[in-house]
């Protein structure tokens, strides 16, 4: 089987927002609507101050909450764990917003462009109707995925079938590959370092891991 994953080092991660750039840029997503984002956490008490910077968005769930609570079923989750949203059949009703404890859905009901009224060139392009007044989120770039595989690439290996936040990464904080496969990028990453999913005492089994310190040897 083949179960898709990504991987944030926060060691690495710098906070930069390129991945959320990117994702606007490779979705054409409408002003307020970030598929990627990147939290900026500070912890501690002065002097004893530390910060982080933490990607986050759909974590793709091996039990996703927006699923169950889909009145049309168009939420629907694949064989290789990625997350989808069918836009025929979602009502825009919104179920699937609150039951994410992620806050990784939006709907938008109006037409909006970053702008103003008339699109940019690559919004206009890559605009796409179906998306208003229903349910939207990051869907690992399944186009890519789906397109590298019919032309016999790998996705996180080849960056025409991986999705656009991770190549866009200058820290090289992102990966994303099977974690199914022992010998992937993501799951020699899993082995060798200590890692976290968030909110994973829900029991949803995310599909988005933390990497935040190695092992000990």
């Amino acid at each position: 089987m083949t179960r898709w994953a990504m991987v944030a080092d926060l060691r690495r991660c710098v906070g930069c927002q390129s991945c959320t750039a990117a994702c606007k840029h490779a979705n054409a997503t409408p002003p307020g609507v970030q598929w990627r984002r990147v939290l900026d956490i500070e912890v501690g008490q002065y002097p004893d101050v530390q910060r982080a910077f933490v990607p986050v968005g759909c974590q793709h769930c091996d039990e996703p909450p927006c699923l169950p609570v889909c009145p049309t079923t168009a939420t629907k989750k694949r064989a290789d764990g990625i997350v989808t949203i069918d836009y025929d059949l979602c009502i825009g009703c919104a179920y699937c917003a609150v039951a994410c404890p992620y806050q990784a859905r939006y709907k938008t009901d109006l037409l909006a462009f970053a702008y103003g009224a008339k699109p940019t060139e690559n919004e206009a392009l890559r605009h796409d109707d179906a998306r208003r007044s229903v349910a939207t989120k990051c869907t690992f770039c399944v186009d890519r995925i789906d397109a590298g595989l019919e032309q016999g690439q790998t996705p996180g290996v080849d960056p025409e079938a991986t999705p656009a936040c991770v190549n866009s990464c200058i820290a090289d904080a992102l990966a994303f590959g099977d974690i199914d496969d022992p010998q992937s990028n993501v799951s020699q990453l899993l082995a060798g370092n200590q890692h976290f999913r968030m909110h994973e005492e829900l029991g949803t089994g995310p599909g988005f891991f933390y990497l935040w310190d190695r092992n000990p040897t």
